[in-house]
């Protein structure tokens, strides 16, 4: 599936860390930023969480919450966020439904073997509900702040 800016936002309702749950249309009047990451403590997923932890009094200002998600298991994310003290919710989606509905489920390829992974994906979802900016392929070095320019201009 292949989502757009100006879509509206497929719901979920995911479980979390701490063994709660998160819904993001319950999330609706607050913006969302909602960041794809292939794996709980790789450097890559790390540098980024660690970015978005560090920018999170900004990005809290700007009225936006944060949801970082994976397929990993929500004990790995329980070790992952009290490891680097991440102040964000952290989703499961070990069935990954969430990732092929937002198109971040893709075929990989590494070392010439194919399979498939979770696209390193952000989307900044508007108080409306509806998809406001996507970075597709993100580079971790300074997301975190082109991210935050977006939802301060929202």
């Amino acid at each position: 599936m292949s989502l757009s800016v100006g879509d509206a936002a497929p719901d979920f309702t995911l479980p979390t860390d701490g063994g709660g749950t998160v819904s993001l249309s319950a999330l609706k009047g607050k913006k969302v930023i909602l960041y794809f990451y292939p794996k709980d403590d790789t450097s890559g997923c790390t540098a980024e969480a660690c970015s978005f932890r560090d920018g999170l009094p900004h990005f809290t200002g700007a009225d936006a919450v944060i949801i970082g998600l994976s397929k990993d298991s929500v004990a790995s994310h329980d070790k992952f966020k009290k490891k680097y003290e991440l102040p964000f919710i952290l989703a499961s989606d070990e069935g990954s439904d969430v990732c092929e509905r937002y198109g971040t489920w893709v075929e990989k390829s590494m070392y010439g073997r194919k399979y498939m992974g979770i696209e390193r994906a952000t989307f900044l979802i508007g108080a409306d509900g509806k998809i406001a900016q996507i970075w597709h392929k993100v580079k971790v070095p300074g997301h975190s702040d082109e991210v935050l320019k977006a939802v301060k201009a929202l």
